[in-house]
């Protein structure tokens, strides 16, 4: 929840502008979401982490498409159109990575390889 937060247009401006809500982004980030994934990755089966791939992959490919395609319209307003489009750029091929590593990690037997 915290991760699909800070996607948000809207807090992402926020972030901007107010220092304390910039600090908060960082704080909730590390502490919301970074350090429970982290103690809890090991314990978490391995088709829930994929199915968790699954929903990054595809929340990064509609706030993708989102970016790429609202120009005229800008959704951020300290950001320039040229940036919201190389951040949709960005999102599509992180998504793209997510979907390479899904395939590879769905078709590859890490058995063979030991």
């Amino acid at each position: 929840m915290i991760i699909v937060y800070w996607t948000i247009p809207r807090t992402m401006d926020d972030a901007l502008q107010n220092y304390l809500v910039e600090w908060f982004k960082f704080v909730s980030l590390t502490f919301f979401a970074g350090i429970p994934l982290r103690d809890s990755w090991s314990k978490v089966p391995s088709s829930a982490k994929q199915w968790l791939f699954v929903l990054i992959l595809v929340l990064f490919t509609v706030m993708g498409v989102l970016y790429i395609l609202s120009p005229p319209v800008q959704l951020c307003n300290n950001y320039l159109l040229v940036e919201q489009v190389t951040l949709g750029w960005g999102f599509i091929t992180m998504g793209i990575c997510i979907m390479i590593y899904l395939i590879q990690k769905w078709f590859i037997n890490p058995g063979d390889y030991e």
